[in-house]
């Protein structure tokens, strides 16, 4: 046989291979079904709005175009939802989950109550997100770009809890010096806005996308104002400001002008850990374990062309912020970077939370 004849051989046998693996491809089929994306805190917050932003998205691009439903199980701080999650073994793509930052943490700290193993689930899709702290407009007209002014208030914050991803803003607004209480069982993001709506909190943050669909009107309408975000990373890992809100300070700028506030050193190193593991990848969509490959594959091609659409940016914008969306293999590194963090910030957040809220993890 030729050199020629020979490629020509090989060329055959992978087109062959590919045409024999077609049928397998066109075999997963949605039509006449209904995926239900579990969102495992109330309807109110920013996860509920990411998921219903990308539910009708992700039902033009799979095969058949099924009906995609979200459905909310909140509960311990998304404990209760991942837990229930774990024992889920659907194999016909008809169940999604969707994980953020408060599910992460707990599962980083080794809270006994999680049952949930994050190795065990297939990630489909990530995005990153952002946050934003706020005060109410009396507290608020005392901020100068410092919480100098603020340490003499006594601000109440409603919290889903310590060991959630509300660890970001207590930790933060700890090293500002700033005297916040937080009362906790909250049963999502949402539910904290509310309790500010209300005047019984007095100091809020939201996820990007609770914060575009929620506390911006809050800001517009003059009752919230808003303090700063947690940042983005640049390429070389440093805080820069957020993209989706140029104009609001970092906490790393508000923490190097405020008198006290350290951005070195073991409790700052900590709180980047944190904030690096609960935002850049913070909102994950999972398949169940036992999935067939076919079935992650069709997802993972759906969320790609969901990526891929000319629109996507500037809807995405608008109600979920400016951020990376992360598909299969780059899901799977957000997974990874989500769920580790290192031994010594650990080891600092767990002393905090026993000094300042007598969370003892064992």
């Amino acid at each position: 046989m030729t050199e020629f004849n020979a490629a020509r051989a090989v060329a055959l046998g992978v087109a062959a291979s590919l045409t024999a693996a077609a049928p397998a491809a066109a075999e997963v089929e949605f039509g006449g079904k209904t995926i239900e994306w579990v969102i495992p805190f109330s309807e109110t917050g920013g996860s509920a709005k990411w998921a219903n932003f990308f539910a009708p998205l992700l039902s033009e691009e799979l095969p058949g175009q099924p009906t995609v439903v979200v459905k909310f199980m909140p509960g311990a701080g998304s404990t209760k939802g991942a837990n229930w999650f774990q024992e889920q073994e659907y194999d016909d793509g008809t169940l999604l989950f969707g994980s953020s930052g408060s599910t992460q943490f707990p599962y980083l700290l080794n809270d006994p109550r999680v049952r949930y193993e994050y190795s065990d689930w297939n990630p489909v899709m990530a995005t990153g997100t952002g946050g934003v702290a706020y005060l109410n407009a009396e507290d608020g007209a005392r901020f100068d770009g410092s919480a100098n002014a603020l340490k003499d208030i006594d601000f109440i914050y409603g919290s889903q809890g310590a060991t959630r991803l509300d660890l970001v803003p207590l930790l933060a607004w700890e090293m500002l010096g700033m005297n916040v209480e937080p009362v906790f069982g909250i049963k999502g993001r949402g539910d904290g806005r509310l309790m500010f709506e209300r005047g019984e909190a007095t100091i809020d943050y939201q996820t990007s996308s609770g914060y575009l669909g929620g506390s911006t009107a809050l800001v517009e309408a003059g009752t919230a104002v808003p303090m700063m975000t947690w940042g983005a990373l640049d390429e070389d890992g440093n805080i820069v400001r957020d993209p989706t809100f140029p104009d609001i300070p970092t906490f790393k700028e508000v923490c190097e002008a405020t008198d006290g506030c350290e951005t070195s050193g073991d409790a700052w190193d900590a709180w980047k850990a944190f904030f690096v593991a609960g935002f850049p990848s913070q909102k994950i969509a999972f398949l169940p374990q036992g999935t067939p490959q076919e079935v992650i594959d069709a997802y993972v091609a759906a969320f790609e062309a969901v990526r891929a659409r000319e629109d996507f940016d500037e809807l995405a914008a608008k109600q979920v912020g400016e951020y990376p969306m992360f598909v299969g293999q780059g899901a799977q590194k957000a997974v990874k970077s989500a769920t580790t963090v290192p031994d010594s910030a650990k080891a600092f957040v767990l002393k905090w939370l026993e000094d300042s809220y007598g969370v003892v993890l064992k």
